[in-house]
């Protein structure tokens, strides 16, 4: 067992199930995903930190309690289709792949999107995770609707596209709000019904496209 390997063990132990991720099938996840492969060279000693990693572009890689917490509250069982708005690198599409049964991951940035895709070809995870380039704020109709939508980016408001490319049942997570704070958003849909609740505040970049911020 290397050194990082020791590092994502004590991970999952101390910033994830001590501070109240209870999933074991998220836990497992992240358990065996390498995060050190979806950050960059010079970051990799810090890839187990609990703080998020920029990846350039002005992206980050979210922390490592946020990518458990939001795969924890879409309540994945392992035969879904699930859509993810803002690849980055590829690593919450990653924990996603070990989760569900698909995974379509949209990325605005070309850079990031080729990024994710080798990534993803290194990690063994690429027959899992289809990578498009585009604008994910309206989502990707063309293998809609989702039982399951995650979006790594926050939004002014909760894109339209989105909630109506989600199945019924179905369960939206996205961060909503200014640049500042942002409130985590876990949305279900449920016999035409749109229920929400907010387990915690947020930060993360601004959502771009379309359904998001203009500037």
């Amino acid at each position: 067992m290397t050194g990082l390997d020791e590092q994502r063990l004590s991970m999952v132990e101390f910033q994830l199930r001590r501070r109240g991720i209870r999933d074991e099938r998220v836990l497992e996840a992240m358990k065996h995903i390498p995060r050190e492969m979806f950050v960059d060279p010079q970051y990799r000693v810090q890839a187990y930190d609990d703080a998020p990693i920029q990846i350039g572009f002005d992206q980050t890689i979210s922390q490592p309690y946020m990518t458990a917490l939001m795969c924890e509250a879409l309540e994945l069982r392992g035969d879904e289709r699930v859509l993810e708005v803002g690849t980055g690198s590829g690593y919450h599409a990653a924990v996603l792949s070990l989760l569900a049964g698909r995974v379509y991951s949209v990325e605005i940035i070309p850079e990031l999107a080729e990024l994710a895709r080798r990534n993803l070809v290194e990690a063994g995870l690429a027959d899992r995770v289809e990578v498009i380039t585009g604008d994910g704020s309206l989502g990707f109709p063309a293998a809609a609707p989702y039982d399951a939508i995650t979006v790594a980016a926050g939004a002014p408001e909760v894109p339209s596209p989105l909630l109506e490319q989600l199945s019924d049942p179905g369960r939206l997570v996205i961060p909503v709000g200014s640049f500042g704070d942002q409130d985590l958003q876990v949305i279900t849909k449920r016999g035409g019904a749109i229920e929400k609740r907010v387990p915690t505040l947020c930060r993360f970049v601004p959502l771009r496209g379309d359904q998001g911020w203009k500037n």
